[in-house]
């Protein structure tokens, strides 16, 4: 079964760092783009960023570009989120998800939803 895995949430404060992983199982990572989102209380689900498999195309929102950057090890079946200087808007449960082939459609016309979802882990930037 497919299963994805997020950890690396926690608190910390404004202008600190996190890295969230997302460990996959059930099937091989190289073969999907990979997406992170986030849900802050009272709002809607975001797209936050993704990474393809099919080439180094990367996806990022405008209000995370040049703070988060999204990579992935194929060999550890793991998609990696760094999020650098944090901000108290940022506090989110922040999920991944694989899309539906090996280039991302997240951020772009021809977007049509993820396929499978982990649980969460929760990022609260708080002073």
């Amino acid at each position: 079964q497919v299963q994805l895995d997020e950890s690396g949430g926690g608190l910390v404060q404004p202008g600190g760092s996190l890295r969230l992983s997302c460990k996959a199982s059930g099937f091989i990572l190289d073969y999907y783009a990979i997406a992170w989102f986030r849900q802050a209380p009272g709002k809607e689900r975001e797209g936050v960023s993704c990474t393809s498999s099919s080439d180094a195309s990367t996806y990022y929102a405008d209000d995370v570009k040049g703070r988060f950057t999204i990579s992935r090890d194929n060999d550890m079946n793991t998609v990696y989120l760094q999020m650098n200087d944090l901000k108290p808007e940022d506090t989110a449960v922040y999920y991944c998800a694989t899309e539906r082939g090996m280039k991302c459609t997240l951020g772009t016309e021809y977007y049509y939803g993820m396929e499978n979802w982990g649980k969460g882990t929760l990022v609260t930037v708080s002073s």
